[in-house]
């Protein structure tokens, strides 16, 4: 099945303009999800309460307002929190291109897959060619919904994706977290390099690993589905044991689990149909 577009925009770097299309490069639909629900069965729905009296606020008489004091807050009409906001063009205004390696992991936020938009295909493909002859990426910012984004535009396989990036100013720096620097021993450096190159693999190939959890979840909500009681394991403490770090990577030296290839991806228990609804079978549809 063909991926549905999430959004479109422009991106433009001199005087080209590619018009593109946004696509989300996750799967939600094999995302594992639970209603809250009464003992009779009934949907919940969430409701704003008064912290004062405890009471419901309808959404008419909500307004939005910012902390700048402790429990001191200035409020915005919606017409004053619309002024706050960026208009959203969509553009996509690349300004400077980067080496791809010069861009640490830890500033991405969200990924989209970038299509061309009717009659952009030779633009779109010209600029992926030109970043993967590079090894560039393009810098860009990319205004939406309100917001303004930092992104970085990359090629991958025959395609582009875009790269939703984190500010500066949203992130830690490892300065910030304590680091109990200590010597590395050579012996101990010799052998932990000896069990990274015995489980070396020159290819990224996460195809090789499932989500056991969500696999064991699946079966256990089916188990349920089909009237059957879940049993729920003892839980057990594992105690916190001292071990020789030397010994431990002699023990782990030709100790190498092969990785385990992943089965088809397991389906979700089906929804079953009430019976009223199997005897009508489907409805017919009315002549106009």
């Amino acid at each position: 099945m063909a991926a549905r577009a999430i959004g479109t925009g422009t991106i433009s770097f001199g005087l080209v303009a590619i018009p593109v299309k946004l696509f989300s490069t996750v799967d939600t639909t094999s995302a594992v999800r639970f209603n809250f629900l009464s003992r009779d069965g009934s949907r919940l729905k969430q409701q704003y309460i008064r912290a004062s009296d405890g009471e419901v606020v309808p959404r008419e008489e909500r307004v939005q307002g910012y902390e700048f004091m402790k429990g001191q807050y200035v409020t915005f009409e919606p017409d004053e929190i619309k002024a706050l906001n960026v208009a959203s063009t969509n553009a996509i205004d690349i300004a400077e291109f980067i080496p791809l390696k010069e861009v640490e992991r830890i500033y991405i936020e969200r990924v989209y897959y970038l299509g061309p938009d009717r009659g952009a295909g030779r633009s779109y493909h010209l600029l992926r060619a030109a970043l993967a002859n590079t090894g560039r990426a393009a810098l860009a910012r990319y205004a939406s919904r309100g917001k303004s984004y930092l992104v970085l535009i990359r090629p991958m396989a025959e395609g582009l994706v875009m790269e939703q990036l984190k500010h500066s100013e949203e992130l830690r720096t490892m300065e910030d977290v304590p680091l109990d620097v200590c010597e590395v021993a050579d012996g101990e450096l010799e052998l932990a390099v000896q069990i990274i190159e015995q489980r070396t693999n020159e290819e990224f190939e996460p195809e090789n690993y499932k989500d056991e959890v969500r696999e064991k979840v699946l079966a256990l909500i089916q188990q349920k589905v089909d009237g059957q009681d879940i049993a729920v394991p003892p839980e057990e403490r594992q105690e916190a044991k001292i071990v020789d770090l030397m010994e431990a990577l002699k023990a782990s030296v030709g100790d190498r689990k092969p990785a385990r290839r992943a089965p088809e991806r397991t389906k979700a228990p089906a929804k079953r149909r009430s019976r009223k609804a199997a005897s009508e079978g489907p409805k017919a549809a009315s002549s106009g």
